[in-house]
C-alpha cells in the first residue's frame, strides 16, 4: 500500500488560502469536518470547536467559476449540528447543501455555475422556541433528528430530565424555486439523548456519553420501510422488535416494558468510535480497541480487535469504509481490515499526524487523505492483498491443529509457528494455496519439486475450494430471487465439506449456523447425502456411506471440557439436527429414520462402546429431544413421541408407549401394538398382558377386543394367576351393592371372564381346582347360607336378596 498524492491545493480556486487554513493554529483548531460535494468540485470544511473561529467555507476546483461560500456566526449564536447534502433530482442541480444550526434555524444553499453560491432558502425544523437539535441525519429525503425539549419544571430530578429528548422527522421537498417542509412527526418521545446515524436500510439511534447510563445499554433501529423499531445489544442480537402503525410515535419507557429484566444484568455500552458502513450497517470502536457491526436487523457481529493497549484515553480515531475495506487511522498509523475475511490487510506509519479523512456524499470504493500539503489516496497497485490475509488464515487454523495435539501446556502462537520453520505442513500449504489462487500473470514461476507434487494430489480439493468461495461471493452479491437458488448449492457444498472433516466444536458451530439460517436448503442436502427416499412399499430407505453413518452417529465432540459434553455449549449435535429437519418437512419419517439408525448403530457399535453416540444415549431419547417442548401436549407431537417410543424396540419405552395410548384413550391402537410387541419376548408379553388385564378390571372399554386380548394370555400363567392379579386392580367392594347393576357400570363380571378361564381349563388336568368351578353341573353355584350374627358388613349382606348375593359372590369367590 502506498500514499498517491492527486492533489496539492493547486487545483482549487484558492489553493493557497486552503494550505494556510489547514496549516495554521495549533492542536484542536483542525477542521472538525471535512466533506466533499457529490461532484466532487467542492470541498467544504467546518469549524466548531469552541478554541477555533466558528465557520463553514467552501472552496472549489478551477473551472467551477462563481461566488464563494464563508458563513462564520459569534459565540450567542448557536454552533452548527449538521452539514448535509441534500438530493435535489428535479431541479438543474441535483444536490443543495443544508447548514443545520442548533436551534433549529436550516439554510440551503445552492451553487449554480457561472453565478456561484447563493442562498436559496432558510426554515426552521423545531416548533417550540425552547427546543434544541442535538443531532442529526438524512434518510431520502427526510430528516431526522434528537431534540431536546427542556421541561418548564426546573425542579426536575436528574433522573426525569435525562429523558426530555424526542426523535422526530420531516420530509423536506426541494424545488427550482425553494423548498417544503411536511408536519413534524415524533417518532420517539420520552427519550434519552441519542446520535442519529442514517443508513440505506435504516436509521441508527446510539447512546452517547451524555446518555442516562441505566439504558445506555443498547443500540435503537427505526427502519421507516419495516415502520418498526429494533432494540439491539451485543451478545444477545435483537431483543425485541416494536412494529409502528401509521401516524403513531412511540413512548420509550413503554418500549422497554418487555424487556427490563433483560437489561438490567447488562453493562453500558462501551463505545469510542462508529463509522457507517452503508447496507452492511454500523461499525462500533470500543476503548479497548474491539471492533463491531451493527447490522439492520439488529444482530452484532465482531469484525476484528486492534487489542487491548490500542487506544489511548481520549485519543481521536477515525474512520472510513471504502467497498469492503476499513480504515481506521490513530496513533500515526493507518489500518487497513478486510470486512469479509476480517483479517488486517496491511498497517501503515504515516509521516504526519495532522491527517483527516475526506468524507463524500456516498459511500466510496477508494478512501482519500487530507494533510496540509494535499489530498492522498491510498493506491495498491504491485501488491497482492489477499496473499497476507490467505497465509496468516493457514497458520492460524494450523494453531488450532497443533495445539489440540499438544502435550505442553504453553500456548502455541503464529509467531512461535513460522519462527525457525520448524512446522513445515502450514508452510508448504500457504504456498500452495497461493500459487494455484493467484492470477497467471502474478505466479511465481515454479514451485519446489515437492509442493508440486502436493499441488497435484490437492488439485481437485482446491477447484473445489474455489468454486466453493466463489459461490459464497454469488450469495453475497445476489438478488433476493437468487439467493435462494445459491444458497442450496452453496449449503450442499458446504455440508459435503463438513461431513469429510472432524466435527470439532468450531465445524458444529459452523453447522448449526448453517442448518438455523437455511433450514430448507439444509434439508435437500441432508436427502442428498444420505440418500433417503420411500421404496415402493412406503418404507424409509438410506442408502448412505458408512462414514457419513459415522459422522451422524458419532461420539462426543473435540475441543470440549468434560463439563461442556453434556449441552454441547449450546450446540446441537448433527443428529439431532437432522431429527430437527425431519420433524419439520417430512415428520412422517422421523420414527423410520430412527429405526434406520438404530439398525445401523447395531451393526457398528455397542451401546457400551465409548465410541457410541453421546456417552451411549440411545437413539430415540436424543430423537425426542428434539420435539418442541411447548407443544409436546399438542395431537400432533403426542403421536410423535408414541412412535419414536414404539420404533426403539425397547421393552421399557415400549410399554412407556402403551401408557400414553391408554391416556389417550386410543384401544384400538392399543390392541395393535399389543398383538405386534407382544411377539418380541415372553417377558415383554407378559407385562403388556398384566397392563391390558389392569385396566379390564376398572372399566369396559377394552369389551370389543377381550377375543384378542384372551389370546395374549402367556401360556404359563395360570388361573390363580388371573384371579391375583384383578383382585389387585379390582374397586372396593360397596357395602349396600343394588339389586342389578346400573346401565354402563365398569365392574368386571365373572361372564367377561368366562372365555379366558375356559381356555386356560384345557390345560393340563390337576393344573388348578378352580376349574371345577366351571365344570360342575351346578354352576353357578348356589346361595351361601345366611349368617344371624357377624360384622357389621355381614350384617349388612344378609339384606341381600338371593339375586344379589350370587352375582356379587360368585367373582369374590373364586378371586
Amino acid at each position: 500500500m502506498k500514499l498517491r498524492q492527486v492533489s496539492d491545493w493547486s487545483d482549487f480556486v484558492r489553493g493557497r488560502c486552503l494550505r494556510e487554513l489547514l496549516e495554521q493554529g495549533g492542536p484542536g483548531e483542525a477542521p472538525s469536518r471535512l466533506l466533499a460535494s457529490p461532484d466532487r468540485q467542492h470541498l467544504l470544511l467546518l469549524w466548531n470547536q469552541p478554541a477555533s473561529h466558528a465557520r463553514v467555507v467552501a472552496f472549489q476546483r478551477l473551472g467551477a467559476d462563481g461566488a464563494d461560500l464563508e458563513r462564520s456566526w459569534q459565540p450567542p449564536q448557536p454552533p452548527v449540528v449538521g452539514l448535509l447534502f441534500l438530493e435535489s433530482p428535479a431541479t438543474a442541480v441535483p444536490w443543495v447543501l443544508t447548514i443545520i444550526w442548533e436551534h433549529g434555524k436550516t439554510e440551503l444553499w445552492r451553487f449554480v455555475p457561472a453565478v456561484g453560491w447563493h442562498l436559496l432558502q432558510s426554515l426552521e425544523l423545531c416548533h417550540g422556541a425552547r427546543a434544541r437539535v442535538v443531532s442529526i441525519c438524512s434518510w431520502g429525503a427526510q430528516l431526522v433528528w434528537c431534540e431536546e425539549r427542556p421541561p418548564l419544571d426546573a425542579q426536575l430530578t436528574p433522573e426525569r430530565r435525562a429523558f426530555r429528548y424526542c426523535i422526530c422527522t420531516r420530509r423536506l421537498q426541494i424545488g427550482e424555486q425553494g423548498a417544503q417542509l411536511s408536519p413534524l412527526r415524533i417518532v420517539l418521545h420520552n427519550s434519552p439523548v441519542y446520535r442519529v446515524l442514517a443508513s440505506p436500510s435504516g436509521v441508527f439511534l446510539l447512546p452517547t456519553p451524555a446518555t442516562f447510563q441505566g439504558v445506555a445499554k443498547f443500540v435503537l433501529i427505526w427502519r421507516p420501510e419495516n415502520a418498526d423499531i429494533i432494540i439491539a445489544a451485543p451478545s444477545k442480537g435483537c431483543i425485541c422488535t416494536k412494529a409502528l402503525l401509521p401516524g403513531s410515535e412511540v413512548d420509550f419507557k413503554k418500549l422497554l416494558l418487555g424487556c427490563v429484566g433483560l437489561l438490567a444484568n447488562m453493562d453500558p455500552l462501551d463505545i469510542h468510535s462508529c463509522v457507517l458502513s452503508g447496507r452492511r450497517g454500523l461499525l462500533l470502536v470500543s476503548t479497548a480497541g474491539a471492533v463491531e457491526l451493527v447490522q439492520p436487523d439488529g444482530v452484532w457481529r465482531p469484525i476484528f480487535d486492534f487489542g487491548g493497549s490500542a487506544l489511548a484515553p481520549g485519543e481521536q480515531v477515525q474512520l472510513k469504509v471504502f467497498g469492503d475495506t476499513l480504515a481506521c487511522f490513530f496513533g500515526g498509523a493507518l489500518y487497513l481490515v478486510d470486512l469479509g475475511s476480517r483479517q488486517l490487510i496491511e498497517k501503515k506509519v504515516l509521516s504526519t499526524e495532522e491527517v483527516l479523512f475526506l468524507d463524500f456524499h456516498a459511500e466510496e470504493e477508494e478512501v482519500q487523505l487530507l494533510g496540509p500539503n494535499g489530498i492522498y489516496s491510498l493506491d495498491f497497485s504491485g501488491t497482492d492483498r489477499e496473499e497476507p490475509t490467505l497465509v496468516e488464515m493457514v497458520f492460524e487454523e494450523a494453531c488450532k491443529y497443533y495445539q489440540r495435539r499438544s502435550l505442553s501446556s504453553s500456548q502455541l502462537t503464529v509467531e512461535k509457528l513460522k519462527k525457525g520453520d520448524m512446522f513445515q505442513a502450514p508452510i508448504a500449504l500457504s504456498s500452495i494455496l497461493c500459487y494455484s489462487l493467484a492470477s497467471k500473470d502474478k505466479r511465481p514461476r515454479a514451485l519446489p519439486e515437492p509442493y508440486a507434487k502436493l499441488l497435484g494430489t490437492m488439485q481437485l480439493e482446491l477447484q473445489s475450494y474455489q468454486k466453493l468461495e466463489f459461490l459464497k461471493l454469488c450469495v453475497v452479491g445476489a438478488s433476493e430471487s437468487e439467493v435462494e437458488s445459491y444458497g442450496e448449492a452453496l449449503v450442499e457444498q458446504e455440508l459435503g465439506r463438513l461431513l469429510h472433516l472432524d466435527l470439532n466444536k468450531e465445524n458444529l458451530a459452523y453447522l448449526n449456523a448453517i442448518f438455523s439460517s437455511f433450514p430448507g436448503a439444509s434439508w435437500k442436502a441432508i436427502q442428498n447425502h444420505l440418500q433417503l427416499q420411500q421404496n415402493g412399499d412406503g418404507v424409509l430407505v438410506a442408502r448412505a456411506t458408512p462414514d457419513v453413518w459415522k459422522k451422524i452417529l458419532g461420539g462426543s465432540v473435540p475441543g470440549l471440557s468434560k463439563q461442556e459434553e453434556g449441552p454441547l455449549n449450546g450446540m446441537v449435535p448433527l443428529f439431532e439436527l437432522v431429527c430437527l429437519l425431519l420433524h419439520q418437512f417430512k415428520p412422517k419419517w422421523l420414527p423410520q429414520f430412527v429405526g434406520l439408525s438404530q439398525e445401523y448403530l447395531g451393526a457398528s457399535w455397542t451401546y457400551g462402546n465409548k465410541e457410541g453416540p453421546e456417552g451411549a444415549v440411545p437413539l430415540y431419547k436424543r430423537a425426542l429431544a428434539v420435539l418442541p417442548r411447548r407443544s409436546r401436549g399438542s395431537l400432533a407431537d403426542g403421536e410423535m413421541e408414541i412412535e419414536l417410543l414404539l420404533c426403539s424396540q425397547r421393552p421399557k419405552a415400549i410399554l412407556q408407549a402403551m401408557d400414553l395410548l391408554i391416556q389417550h384413550g386410543r384401544w384400538q391402537r392399543v390392541m395393535e401394538a399389543a398383538e405386534k410387541f407382544s411377539m418380541l419376548s415372553p417377558l415383554l408379553n407378559k407385562e403388556i398382558f398384566t397392563i391390558l388385564l389392569r385396566e379390564c378390571s376398572q372399566h369396559r372399554d377394552l369389551d370389543p377386543y377381550l377375543d384378542k386380548l384372551w389370546e395374549l394370555c402367556p401360556a404359563n400363567l395360570s388361573a390363580s394367576d388371573i384371579l391375583s392379579i384383578l383382585q389387585q386392580y379390582l374397586p372396593p367392594t360397596e357395602l349396600d351393592p343394588p339389586p342389578f347393576l346400573p346401565g354402563g357400570s365398569s365392574q368386571l363380571t365373572v361372564g367377561l371372564l368366562k372365555p379366558l378361564l375356559h381356555r386356560l381349563a384345557q390345560g393340563p388336568p390337576g393344573q388348578d381346582e378352580i376349574y371345577a368351578v366351571l365344570q360342575s353341573p351346578t354352576f353357578p353355584p348356589p346361595t351361601p347360607p345366611r349368617q344371624k350374627k357377624g360384622t357389621p358388613k355381614a350384617a349388612a349382606q344378609e339384606e341381600l336378596t338371593p339375586f344379589q348375593n350370587h352375582t356379587h359372590h360368585s367373582l369374590r369367590e373364586v378371586v
